[in-house]
């Protein structure tokens, strides 16, 4: 267990106000001010926030497994500031609803397309993180002409049949003792610290928020999400096949999930894409260093 917990360290870690504070907890209550909920054609209550320009480029920020919005409270700060910035909780997550099925991928791309019909917004700039980068994928696959640019942070192209793990990380590495967790989820236990851990420290208070709302999705979600929402190598790669957006790549080099192995094979699918790797960052650097982050994104995007 102490082993799964190591791997599990930064793991997979989501009218328009005014941009939040720099202080992430002025940021979180912000986020939480600028929610706003509406019904989608599917019939899923999607909740999700606004924030930015109303009249600038979208972009559409997707949160990773079990978070929320909140997901990219750090990193929103330092965003270009005449951006639309649009950030859903995605399905079973935060304050969107958790239904018992459907979980797969295209499940979740298919609310998103729904959610930017709703907005009006016909092609938007995407910036994605872990399972969101995943979802994302599909989407492309499903509606390239809906998005101009890609950032997919800290993802995979599947795990090549046969080759040895370049790493330490692996979704199956995580899975079991995921399976093993029993409910009530205790938002404080040694697997949630672990869970929200990183290589660089984060605020404590987001952590702390992050934790909550991740115990708070029922444990069926979480296992639901585990069989459905992740492909095999032979589907990611056919996925990828579709790309035509511009695409930026960007990884921790301390990330314990996603190894070299996996990076390989998006580059190799992906290869005119832009990569940056922050040597010394874990799963999620946009919440260790979110404005040298932003900065890369921001160029790529411009």
């Amino acid at each position: 267990m102490n082993d799964r917990l190591a791997i599990l360290a930064a793991a997979l870690l989501v009218t328009a106000p005014a941009r939040p504070a720099t202080d992430v907890v002025a940021g979180m209550a912000q986020f939480d001010r600028a929610y706003h909920r509406v019904t989608l054609p599917n019939g899923l209550h999607m909740a999700y926030v606004e924030l930015g320009d109303p009249a600038g480029r979208p972009v559409l920020l997707v949160h990773g497994y079990t978070n929320t919005a909140l997901d990219w409270v750090p990193l929103v700060p330092y965003l270009a500031p005449r951006e639309r910035l649009i950030i859903p909780d995605l399905r079973g997550h935060g304050r969107t609803d958790k239904p018992e099925c459907c979980y797969r991928r295209q499940d979740f791309a298919y609310d998103l397309r729904l959610l930017l019909d709703h907005l009006h917004v016909a092609r938007a700039d995407v910036i994605a993180s872990s399972m969101g980068s995943i979802i994302m994928q599909s989407f492309v696959e499903l509606w390239p002409q809906r998005i101009r640019r890609v950032v997919l942070i800290g993802s995979t192209g599947g795990h090549p049949p046969g080759a040895k793990p370049a790493g330490a990380g692996e979704l199956s590495d995580y899975a079991a003792t995921i399976r093993a967790l029993k409910e009530p989820l205790d938002p404080d236990s040694k697997f949630m610290l672990a869970w929200w851990s990183s290589p660089t420290p984060v605020d404590p208070a987001f952590n702390r928020r992050q934790r909550h709302d991740a115990a708070a999705i029922p444990l069926a979600v979480w296992l639901a999400m585990l069989d459905q929402t992740f492909p095999d190598y032979e589907e990611f790669q056919r996925t990828l096949r579709h790309f035509t957006a511009p695409v930026l790549l960007i990884w921790g080099g301390k990330d314990p999930l996603m190894g070299e192995d996996v990076r390989a094979s998006l580059r190799s699918a992906l290869p005119q894409a832009q990569v940056k790797i922050f040597a010394d960052l874990g799963h999620a650097p946009f919440w260790e260093q979110p404005e040298a982050v932003a900065q890369v994104i921001n160029d790529f995007l411009r």
